[in-house]
């Protein structure tokens, strides 16, 4: 089972996020959580989201970058339901084996990630790939649909349907 992790706080204002789910429903033995819909209040229901995560063969991560980081919501999540002695410390094997895909849409283009002192937009994914690897997620190459607030419907289509036969193409390849 794929279970994309929803976080965008406007999921009405956003055309590539909306295409990309319309997207991954297509694809059989997928489960979308939409973070921000479930919880309005910030009070995740941990227990959930660990019975989620536990059912899922795929996590993906799925949101808008919001100042060359996650939204609000998504860390939060993480924190909370990454909990020790579930996704990490002594004995700790909720995630051992699973893959995560980090997807991502950014209303600049990638010039816009060519500053300091490290630069390039890989370098902004060190942080939640860090996270995956250490509670034992296969970390995959990133998804990522740049300059979103300029971009036509027809190549936020395309783009959309890229996102759809990465998730097919995983599912064959775990599953074929």
């Amino acid at each position: 089972m794929i279970l994309i992790i929803y976080a965008h706080p406007y999921p009405h204002h956003s055309h590539a996020n909306k295409r990309m789910l319309e997207q991954a429903r297509s694809v059989e033995g997928v489960e979308i959580r939409s973070l921000y819909q479930l919880y309005p209040d910030f009070n995740i229901d941990v227990v959930a989201e660990q019975a989620a995560l536990a059912r899922a063969d795929l996590i993906v991560w799925q949101h808008p970058m919001q100042w060359y980081s996650a939204p609000p919501l998504l860390k939060l999540w993480i924190d909370k339901v990454f909990s020790h002695g579930w996704a990490y410390g002594h004995n700790a094997k909720a995630l051992q084996g699973k893959s995560l895909l980090w997807a991502v849409t950014t209303g600049g283009g990638e010039q816009h990630f060519n500053i300091g002192s490290h630069p390039g937009f890989e370098v902004l994914a060190q942080p939640l790939e860090a996270t995956a690897l250490y509670c034992g997620l296969n970390w995959l190459a990133p998804f990522a649909m740049h300059c979103t607030f300029v971009c036509d419907d027809e190549t936020l289509q395309t783009q959309a349907r890229h996102y759809k036969q990465r998730l097919l193409d995983w599912q064959e390849a775990h599953h074929g």
